[in-house]
């Protein structure tokens, strides 16, 4: 086997609280709101709030979130669609006449209404404990005082600074905010965002609603129509959340638990179906450096294919769309599914009817208590629209270049509508335990439900722990373009040189990158052991890990 950087990736315990996040000022937030007594909504509230300013090329107020809550009082598993929908004067024939045959990646036609603060509003209606102040306070305090530029940050927005000057010219609000000196951060400059901490304090002071119907609320509307977006102070009134229930599967008698549509979570459930459909490798197979099984690795290529097709043929707003979960989640679909592997020879499938793309954090919280929290929340593309208000701070999201201009497409563009997501958070539960086992999740785009799977296997079908199930080399699929079919596959040069070899003798284009790259996503996990803080006489405790491609840091205590 070759040899490996030795990268650490820390396996952090406690027993009375832990966060995870992709960076580690935010899972620092997250902890003092845990050790002040806060419930795990809270940590994660304060948590997400400190990513959109430190990391704001993967999340922020302007972007869309979805949750899994489990609470432990109740003994029961929620779930929060907190994803935005198209403006109420979205008009696909409109744009379809003016030439378009697809939306623009970047841009205010591809603005949807921003879901994540309303949907903090009400998962703190229901669970918080602290106040707003207590909550955003870290966030309000880095926002004003600045955090240094570190090499993710910087690299973010000189990366697509090109986009932006071609989406909106140069001198946009996004230069004038992320780039106000006229040249690349400097690490370790420090970077204030005065405008966005102003409108954090006022979220704190007047409430989470203000967002949508409110002062901010105004200024948001005038800041998009004068960039020539449609969305009107109308469409952030009348925005709300949704509480649902979780999807779940079962896989080697583990229940995975996920987000509905219009979450990817569907599409990871599929792949783990398909998977539990073959014998897996020994559990020996798996370990620090990947599996090392290439028949394992080009079966789950395969069932990703296979999934993403459902997708593409199905996924969308459930309120506009009907979509057969029941059936899609079946293991006589993945039966079906499984029949159609060839387990000697890669398939070419049909091409996306939807674009690629990522830009992401994933965070997981567990308190005192036992609650827990699995958040996704998201910008889209990194920094999404590129459209960024230097008022107000706020910069939004490109989820609409998601939608479908083709009408017959069950994604279409239609007004208040919401579009596909790739994002879903996710829970393990143990056979015959009511408690969650692992929380987890991972940022990536259409890598999302392939590195869940990945993450599930290591955990189920090799034992090992959660470091080494988010830490270990992974893979995933996809097309060279937007609407390519997904064929080439991307896998970290840490795999063993032989089973990267045996990929491509079965037919994968194989794109070999470097050790632990970020590119290919970042997993969290928090794991509750033997029942975590709320297991009868003490005997539970805490165990947590992040992403050795991330810069965040486990937290707990």
């Amino acid at each position: 086997m070759p040899d490996r950087p030795l990268v650490p990736m820390p396996l952090v315990r406690g027993a009375r609280g832990a966060v995870v996040a992709p960076h580690h000022l935010a899972t620092a937030a997250g902890l003092a709101i845990l050790r002040a007594g806060g419930h795990a909504v809270d940590a994660a509230i304060a948590t997400n709030a400190v990513l959109g300013v430190v990391q704001p090329s993967g999340c922020g107020v302007g972007g869309d979130a979805f949750w899994l809550i489990w609470d432990e009082a109740d003994g029961r598993e929620t779930s929060l669609n907190g994803s935005g929908r198209s403006p109420a004067a979205a008009d696909p024939e409109a744009l379809r006449a003016s030439g378009l045959a697809t939306l623009p990646y970047r841009g205010p036609l591809s603005v949807t209404v921003p879901g994540a603060v309303r949907s903090w509003g009400d998962a703190h209606g229901r669970h918080g404990r602290l106040s707003r102040a207590e909550v955003l306070a870290a966030a309000i305090e880095l926002a004003w005082e600045g955090f240094p530029a570190w090499d993710g940050f910087i690299s973010a927005v000189e990366g697509v600074l090109p986009d932006v000057r071609a989406a909106l010219g140069d001198g946009s609000g996004f230069e004038q905010v992320y780039r106000p000196s006229g040249r690349p951060w400097r690490p370790g400059e420090r970077v204030r965002l005065p405008a966005l901490a102003a409108t954090l304090e006022r979220l704190a002071d007047v409430g989470f609603d203000d967002f949508y119907d409110g002062e901010v609320a105004e200024r948001q509307a005038s800041c998009l129509a004068a960039v020539g977006s449609t969305i009107t102070v109308e469409d952030l009134r009348e925005h709300t959340s949704t509480w649902t229930e979780p999807i779940e599967t079962t896989y080697r008698g583990v229940r995975v638990t996920t987000h509905p549509p219009n979450s990817s979570g569907i599409v990871a459930l599929e792949i783990l179906n398909v998977l539990e459909a073959f014998e897996p490798p020994a559990a020996a197979a798996f370990g620090p450096d990947g599996v090392d099984d290439a028949r394992w690795i080009h079966l789950g290529i395969e069932a990703s294919k296979l999934a993403m097709a459902d997708r593409d043929f199905h996924l969308s707003d459930p309120d506009f769309v009907d979509i057969p979960v029941d059936t899609l989640l079946s293991k006589a679909h993945a039966a079906e599914l499984a029949r159609l592997v060839d387990p000697d020879r890669a398939a070419r499938p049909p091409a996306a009817t939807l674009p690629r793309g990522g830009g992401t954090i994933y965070l997981a919280t567990v308190d005192g208590d036992g609650n827990a929290v699995s958040l996704i929340e998201s910008n889209y593309m990194g920094f999404g629209s590129g459209v960024v208000d230097p008022a107000t701070g706020i910069h939004y999201q490109n989820r609409g270049s998601y939608f479908s201009l083709d009408p017959d497409h069950p994604n279409a563009l239609a007004p208040r509508k919401r579009t596909l997501h790739t994002l879903l958070p996710g829970m393990l539960f143990r056979s015959g335990e009511r408690r969650p086992w692992v929380v987890t999740g991972s940022m990536g785009g259409d890598a999302q439900p392939q590195i869940h799977a990945q993450v599930v296997s290591a955990l189920v079908d090799g034992g090992v722990d959660i470091a080494t199930a988010v830490g270990a080399p992974r893979w995933f699929v996809d097309g060279e373009e937007h609407f390519a079919p997904p064929v080439n596959v991307r896998a970290e040069r840490r795999f063993p040189a032989a089973v990267l070899d045996a990929l491509e003798a079965k037919g994968h284009p194989l794109l070999r990158t470097i050790p632990f790259n970020g590119a290919l996503g970042h997993a969290h996990a928090v794991e509750l052991v033997d029942g975590g803080p709320a297991a009868e006489d003490g005997v539970g405790s805490l165990a947590a890990a992040t992403d050795p491609r991330s810069a965040g840091l486990p937290a707990v205590w």
